[in-house]
C-alpha cells in the first residue's frame, strides 16, 4: 500500500508499478469513441510520452496504445495509486504549508471511491467529468502541492500540471483554468476540475431549493406533501435527487438504467426504497401521494418507459400522477454513455454503444423523441418540467422532438431552465452554493459549524432583513438541520448552504474566530460561482476560488474582501442583463460599501421610440 509521502514524490518510474489495468468491483467509465484518424493516434500518444523519460517510452507506449484502442483514452491505469483513496486529515499530509495540504485534501476527496463516479478513470461525476485527464497529472501534481512555499503559485491547465510559478505571500497558491484548446476535459460546472466536489450533498441541497421554489411558483404550495416529483438519474451528482424530494418533503420517483448506481445510493440510505417493477412504483406512488408520505423510490429501469407509463395512467384513468418533473441524464454526453435508449437493456445498450456508435446514436434520438412526448402529454394536464442545465433539451431539439417554443426564437425552449426561471431571481438576491470543509475530518467540527451557521443566518433575521432574504435564509436553516439528520456527508467533512453577501462574510469570520478560540480546527471554504452561460443549452462559463480559514487576522481579512467581491461581481452582471432584483441588492451593496462602484443599466422608459426608430 502507498503512503502520502509515497504519493508526494512524483511519478513512480524506478522500478514502474505493476500495470494491473481496469479493477474489477468498482464501476467504469463507458467506453469513448473519437474516431481518430491514425495521425491523431499518434498525436495522443506522442501526448501521452511527454510525461515520461525516453528510456521507458517503448515499454509504456504499448499499453497507452492498447487502453486507446480499448477505451477510447488514454488513463494511463499503471499509475493508479494503491491508496486508500479519501479525505486524510489536513495534518496528514507532507506539505510546507496549508493552502497545499488543503487542495491534496481536496483531491483526494474528489477520487474517493464513495464519492466519485468512475474513481479509476478520475472521473467525479457527470460521465465525464473529470479532476485530471490521467494518472501522470495527478502524480505530478501532488508532487508540486508537497513541495510548493508561500512564495509560489501551481498553475494548472485542464488537469495538467504547467507548474510551479514565483508569486508572493498574498498570491493565490493554485490558479486553474479547464477547457483550454489543445489540453481540454469536460468540466460540468466546474467542481471537479476545481477540487471544489464535496459530494452529492451540493446538488441535494440545490435540488431542495429548486423543487421547493418550483412548488411556490407554480403549484403556489408552502408544503410539498402528497406531491410527486419524477425524475431519472442517480450517478454521482443527479443521485443527490432523491434524498432531496424527502427533505422537500414530496413523493420522488427516480429511474436509473445502471444497477450499482441504484444499489450505491439504495446502501447509502440515499433511496428509500427500489423497485423493477412498475407495477408496483405505480402503486407505491399512488399510495405515498394518497397519505402525503414523503417517499424517495428509485426505478430500476428506463426513464423513457417511466414516463410513459404515467402517461397512459393519465390517457386510461384520467389521473395525473405526476406534479412536479425534470431530467439528470448526462445529456451533455449522450452518444457516450451519458443517455441510454430505452429500446435496449443496460447490458446490451452499452456493447452497441462499443460495436456500432453510428446505431447507437440513431436509438438515442429516437429515444429523446418518445422521452419528450411523454413529458408534453403529461404538462398538457397541468404537470410542470423544467430543463435541470444538463442539455437534455438541446439535445432533445436535435433529435427532431418537439421541444420548441411556439411563436419564439428557434433557441427557446417550451420548458424552462430551472436557473432562470425558478432559481434565477434567488441568484440575482446575491444567493448562491457556499460550502466549507472542515479539513480535520472530525464529525464534531461540522457539527459545530453548522450550529455557527445557523446562529448566524437567525441572528441576521433579528436584525432585519426584506421578505425575499428572510424566506431564503428560513430555508437554508432549515436545510442544515435536516442536512444533520439526513447524514448528508460522503467523503469529507462538508456542508453547502446558499447564502448572500452578508451572510457568506458572517459565518465565515464567525469560523474563522471559533478556529482562533480553538473550538474548531482549521476549515477549507471551496467556492464556485455562476457567472456566465446558458443552462439550457449545456454552454456555461464558471468561475470562484478556494480558501483557508486558519483562525488568522490576515485569514479573516482575506475572506472579507473575497467573499464580498465573489457575490458583488456575479449580482453585477445579472443587474446588467436587467433583473430588479439584482438592481436592488448591487444598489444596497453599493450604500454598504463606499468602494464598490458599479454601472447600472438606464431603463428604456418609452417603448415605442424602439419602434419608431425602426420604422424611420
Amino acid at each position: 500500500m502507498t503512503s502520502l509521502k509515497e504519493i508526494c514524490r512524483g511519478l513512480p518510474l524506478n522500478p514502474l508499478p505493476e500495470n494491473r489495468g481496469r479493477r474489477k468491483g468498482i464501476p467504469h467509465a463507458p467506453v469513448r469513441t473519437p474516431n481518430l484518424t491514425a495521425q491523431e493516434k499518434k498525436l495522443a500518444l506522442r501526448n501521452a510520452l511527454r510525461y515520461f523519460p525516453p528510456d521507458i517510452q517503448k515499454k509504456l507506449v504499448l499499453e497507452f496504445a492498447e487502453e486507446l484502442r480499448l477505451y477510447g483514452h488514454i488513463y494511463m491505469y499503471r499509475f493508479f495509486p494503491d491508496i486508500e483513496m479519501r479525505a486524510y486529515p489536513i495534518e496528514d499530509y507532507p506539505c510546507k504549508t496549508k493552502s497545499a495540504a488543503a487542495i491534496m485534501l481536496m483531491i483526494m476527496n474528489n477520487l474517493d471511491p464513495s464519492v466519485a463516479q468512475f474513481p479509476q478513470e478520475l472521473v467525479t461525476y457527470g460521465g465525464n467529468g473529470q479532476v485530471f485527464s490521467n494518472w501522470a497529472q495527478f502524480w505530478l501534481a501532488m508532487q508540486y502541492l508537497s513541495e510548493m512555499t508561500e512564495e509560489q503559485t501551481l498553475v494548472m491547465y485542464s488537469g495538467h500540471p504547467l507548474g510551479l510559478f514565483p508569486s508572493h505571500q498574498y498570491a493565490p497558491r493554485l490558479v486553474i483554468t479547464n477547457g483550454m484548446v489543445g489540453v481540454s476535459i469536460f468540466l460540468h460546472s466546474m467542481t471537479a476540475g476545481s477540487y471544489c466536489y464535496i459530494g452529492p450533498q451540493g446538488i441535494v441541497h440545490g435540488t431542495v431549493l429548486t423543487v421547493l421554489n418550483a412548488g411556490r411558483r407554480y403549484l403556489k404550495a408552502e408544503d410539498l406533501s402528497g406531491k410527486v416529483f419524477v425524475t431519472s438519474g442517480l450517478g454521482g451528482m443527479s443521485g443527490a435527487q432523491a434524498k432531496a424530494a424527502v427533505i422537500a418533503g414530496c413523493v420522488g420517483i427516480i429511474a436509473e438504467v445502471d444497477e450499482a448506481a441504484l444499489m450505491k445510493r439504495y446502501k447509502q440510505g440515499w433511496l428509500m426504497e427500489i423497485s423493477n417493477n412498475l407495477d408496483h412504483c405505480i402503486a407505491r406512488l399512488r399510495d405515498a401521494r394518497k397519505n402525503k408520505i414523503a417517499l424517495s423510490l428509485g426505478y430500476h429501469g428506463n426513464v423513457v418507459d417511466l414516463w410513459e407509463r404515467l402517461a397512459y395512467e393519465l390517457d386510461t384513468t384520467g389521473e395525473l400522477l405526476a406534479d412536479l418533473g425534470s431530467d439528470q441524464t448526462s445529456c451533455h454526453n449522450p452518444f457516450s454513455g451519458g443517455y441510454y435508449p430505452v429500446q435496449l437493456g443496460f447490458e446490451e445498450a452499452k456493447q452497441l454503444l462499443s460495436t456500432n456508435p453510428g446505431k447507437f446514436r440513431t436509438l438515442v434520438q429516437e429515444s429523446l423523441r418518445r422521452h419528450v412526448a411523454a413529458i408534453n402529454r403529461l404538462t398538457d394536464k397541468g404537470m410542470f418540467f423544467w430543463d435541470y442545465g444538463n442539455a437534455f433539451l438541446l439535445e432533445a431539439q436535435r433529435a427532431g422532438a418537439d421541444v420548441e417554443k411556439k411563436g419564439a426564437n428557434k433557441t427557446e425552449f417550451r420548458y424552462p431552465s430551472y436557473v432562470q426561471h425558478i432559481m434565477g431571481d434567488i441568484f440575482s438576491l446575491g444567493f448562491g452554493p457556499f460550502r466549507w470543509v472542515c479539513t480535520s475530518g472530525d464529525p464534531q467540527d461540522l457539527a459545530t459549524t453548522d450550529s455557527i451557521a445557523m446562529s448566524v443566518l437567525e441572528d441576521s433575521i433579528r436584525r432585519g432583513v426584506s421578505t425575499s432574504v428572510k424566506q431564503q435564509y428560513h430555508d437554508n436553516i432549515r436545510w442544515i438541520r435536516e442536512a444533520g439528520r439526513h447524514s448528508l456527508v460522503v467523503g469529507s467533512q462538508a456542508r453547502i448552504l446558499y447564502s448572500d453577501q452578508r451572510g457568506r462574510v458572517s459565518i465565515a469570520t464567525a469560523i474563522n474566530r471559533a478556529i482562533a478560540e480553538g473550538r474548531i480546527k482549521v476549515c477549507l471554504f471551496p467556492l464556485d460561482m455562476e457567472t456566465s452561460g446558458n443552462y439550457r443549452r449545456g454552454e456555461v462559463i464558471n468561475g470562484g476560488f478556494g480558501l483557508v480559514l486558519d483562525g488568522s487576522t490576515e485569514a479573516e481579512e482575506r475572506a472579507k474582501m473575497m467573499l464580498s467581491w465573489d457575490v458583488s461581481n456575479g449580482v453585477a452582471r445579472r443587474c446588467w442583463s436587467g433583473n430588479g432584483y439584482a438592481y436592488e441588492t448591487i444598489c444596497q451593496a453599493m450604500k454598504d460599501n463606499a468602494a464598490l462602484k458599479v454601472t447600472l443599466p438606464q431603463k428604456v422608459v418609452d417603448e415605442n421610440i424602439l419602434e419608431q426608430a425602426l420604422k424611420s
